[in-house]
Parts: structure tokens; C-alpha cells; sequence
């Protein structure tokens, strides 16, 4: 089954998908191993782990494509990939859905924020008119070239105008042909509730730990409705607090000695990189094929 295939039956299943949020390859084989079914890469880590800058959108898409291009090689499971704002006008919308569906992911994410975009949950922003956004969504849907791949949009509206216009830009979207919709930041079950109640699609929650969105279980975010969860800077963030422990452990004792435990082995690391796999393979081409 294709990738595309795959995401899209995971999005119309009765149970909820869980999607947690990778930064860069390794995370990502870490998120397939740990048994969840899709991967998701937004600007947000990216940005983070490429440049070290905040969600700004100063990733380029050559840029953003080429990591989740390596993304995509590393695991076997579908990636959903963030297509920031489409990176312009409507031809630059059809040129970053096929260059993601190039790179093998199994969908993308246009919003409708005016660019430079900010991380949904950063105060500032802004979005450009309807129509605008739903001539891209429209152009995303004609660009891509398996009609599986999966187009999400996403909505900012809600923090700018409210929530019953986030509803009906949203309303709007899916009439426009988007597969999945994206109410972004809301800040209570009710406001939740709602998104999932009236607005007549597929749903998608994030849960980002210190966020505006309550944190809740994944149980709870499937009664309210909503057909898909991702947790996009879950990894970052827990990678980021142990490398600043481990650091602050080695400027003040002179060793890590005393996080070996809370730290991953050479052993385990490379079986990780599937290590001896690779090495059986590079191996049987001098001794192990048939004449």
C-alpha cells in the first residue's frame, strides 16, 4: 500500500491517529520504533534543529524539502510534511505540493496566515482573506499527482477573528477540496468541541506543552471528535531539556559518568541506525551472492 493510501485510511479510521512531531531523522525512526503508525516534521523543529532560529518562516522550501526528504528514508511510515503558507502565490503552491510529493511525503499542510508566517501559538498574527486561501487549497488539490496524498489546511483565524469565522473559513476550505482541516490554538474544550462539531470534515488537534490548546489525553481528544492528534514539538523539547542536563552535568562535575543513565548506549545507539543490518547487506555483496 502506498504511503498516501496508508496516512489517508489512518485519518478515515474510527480511532483516532496519534502523529507525533519528529526534528530530524533520528527522531523520527525513534517516534516509527516506538510503535506509532505516521510521522509528522513542521516548521516549528525544523527551524529549531536546521537553524537553531524560532518558527519565523526563515526556512527555505528547497530547505524544508530536503528534510523531510531525509525524514522519509529513515523510516516506513508515512510523513505528513508542513507546507508553511505555500511559500507564495498560488504557482508557488503547486511547485511545494510537488516538490513534497516528489520527496516522498505522504501529504502536506498550506495555511492561511499572511508570510512570514509565526508558530500558531506565538501572538501577532494575521491572515489573508478567504478567497486567497481557498484559490490555494484549490491549487493544491489540482497539483498533486496521486490523488491519495494527503492536503490538510489549516486555519489561523481563530486568534485573529474568532472561532465562529475559523469555523466557516474552515467550512470553506473543505468545500475547496482539503482532506483535513486545522483550527489552530484552541484555547478550550468548548472552542474544541465545536471545530469538531460543525465543521464537516476530518479533524486535526496539536498538543504543544506550554501551548494555548488544554493538554489533553488522546482518549478524550477522540470523544470530542477529532479524527487526528499530533504532537510536533513533544521530541524536541524532551531532547532539548536532557542535552541542557547532560551539559550542565559535564561542566560541573567533569564527566557524565553520573547520566548514564538517563542517557542511550554506542550499542543501543547503533542498533538504532539499524547498524547490523547495514553491515550483513555491505557484507553479502562480497560473499554472500549466488554466482
Amino acid at each position: 500500500m502506498r504511503k498516501t493510501t496508508m496516512l489517508k485510511k489512518l485519518i478515515l479510521d474510527r480511532e483516532i491517529l496519534v502523529m507525533p512531531g519528529a526534528y530530524d531523522a533520528t527522531s523520527a525512526r525513534i517516534v516509527e520504533k516506538a510503535g506509532f503508525k505516521a510521522v509528522t516534521i513542521g516548521g516549528y523543529p525544523a527551524s529549531a534543529s536546521l537553524l537553531g532560529k524560532p518558527d519565523l518562516s526563515l526556512l527555505t522550501l528547497p530547505e524544508m524539502v530536503n528534510h523531510t526528504r531525509n525524514i522519509v528514508e529513515a523510516v516506513n511510515i508515512p510523513v505528513f510534511a508542513d507546507g508553511n503558507t505555500g511559500h507564495g502565490g498560488v504557482l508557488n503552491v503547486i511547485r511545494t505540493v510537488r516538490e513534497f510529493e516528489k520527496a516522498g511525503a505522504a501529504g502536506v499542510f498550506i495555511e492561511d496566515q499572511v508570510f512570514p508566517k509565526r508558530c500558531g501559538h506565538m501572538e501577532g498574527k494575521q491572515v489573508v482573506e478567504v478567497e486567497e486561501m481557498v484559490a490555494k487549497i484549490k491549487a493544491a488539490v489540482d497539483a498533486r499527482q496521486d490523488p491519495d496524498f494527503v492536503i490538510m489546511a489549516r486555519t489561523d483565524a481563530l486568534a485573529v477573528y474568532g472561532i465562529d469565522e475559523a469555523i466557516k473559513r474552515a467550512n470553506k476550505y473543505r468545500e475547496a477540496g482539503a482532506d483535513l482541516i486545522f483550527v489552530e490554538a484552541p484555547t478550550t474544550k468548548e472552542q474544541m468541541y465545536r471545530i469538531t462539531h460543525e465543521i464537516d470534515a476530518p479533524n486535526l488537534a496539536i498538543q504543544i506543552e506550554g501551548g494555548k490548546t488544554p493538554i489533553l489525553t488522546v482518549k478524550e481528544l477522540e470523544e470530542i471528535g477529532y479524527s487526528v492528534v499530533v504532537y510536533p514539538i513533544s521530541a524536541l523539547y524532551a531532547a532539548a531539556w536532557a542535552v541542557k542536563k547532560v551539559m550542565e552535568e559535564l561542566m560541573t562535575k567533569g564527566t557524565t559518568a553520573g547520566f548514564m543513565d538517563r542517557m542511550i548506549h554506542f550499542h543501543d545507539f547503533n542498533e538504532l541506525m539499524d547498524l547490523t543490518n547495514l553491515r550483513k547487506k555491505e557484507t553479502s555483496f562480497y560473499f554472500g551472492l549466488s554466482p
